[in-house]
């Protein structure tokens, strides 16, 4: 049996784009294309990891249509809704095996996101022995909620828990808080996520769930103990 990891206490990891497949992103882009709009990386800033408000304002502004970000909200749930008929939310490979190996090795494991628990009881319900309580964390009233999830869900220090997440504002909360990060991006052909989290100055970015080895957990051990995670 592995060695148990000696400073992080807890791994955060992300629903939608982590443990689940990214819908998010083409919806969002084709809602904003099919529009008239034009879709940058200042637009993706606007939208991701936001307020289910905040992000449906800045759609309605990409598209350049006079909605309210409610209207905007309720038209963009209905196309993903379309979007999902023929592309399924479905398990990333490997992400069960991810949460085994982030608990072998000693950490207490919870996801967060901005949908509410629902989404999370329909898709990893069946898996919730792999999750501490309280399971599952609704981020949106809190975005992108580091903070609260760290200190006011976990009652931990910025330096004894892990994120995992596919969105660059993510980990640049990371790294104004100190928080040991490690960067899964969207693979989405337009999205400007992983341009972004290089920009964010994150030294821990992954293409696959695999890559989350023990290698790479022990590093991100030693680097939130040293406090170099952000400044090796």
């Amino acid at each position: 049996m592995a060695d148990k990891l000696k400073q992080l206490k807890l791994a955060a990891v992300n629903i939608d784009g982590v443990l689940l497949n990214d819908t998010f992103s083409p919806v969002i882009h084709n809602f904003i294309v099919s529009r008239g709009g034009e879709y940058t990386a200042d637009v993706e800033r606007s939208i991701f990891s936001q307020p289910q408000l905040v992000g449906g304002q800045g759609m309605a502004n990409a598209a350049r249509v006079p909605w309210t970000a409610q209207e905007a909200i309720d038209v963009y749930f209905k196309e993903r809704e379309e979007y999902t008929r023929d592309h399924p939310v479905e398990l990333l490979d490997g992400a069960i095996d991810l949460l085994r190996r982030l608990r072998g090795l000693g950490l207490r494991t919870v996801s967060y996101g901005g949908l509410d628990k629902s989404h999370f009881d329909h898709f990893l319900g069946e898996h919730a022995d792999l999750f501490d309580e309280p399971g599952y964390v609704c981020t949106n009233d809190f975005r992108p909620g580091l903070r609260e999830i760290t200190t006011e869900v976990f009652g931990l220090k910025y330096d004894e828990v892990l994120f995992i997440d596919d969105v660059a504002r993510v980990a640049e909360v990371a790294k104004a808080l100190d928080i040991p990060f490690i960067g899964h991006p969207s693979s989405f052909e337009h999205s400007f996520q992983p341009q972004l989290m290089r920009e964010s100055g994150a030294r821990h970015i992954v293409d696959s769930l695999h890559s989350i080895d023990e290698e790479l957990l022990r590093t991100l051990d030693t680097e939130a103990a040293a406090h170099s995670v952000w400044h090796g």
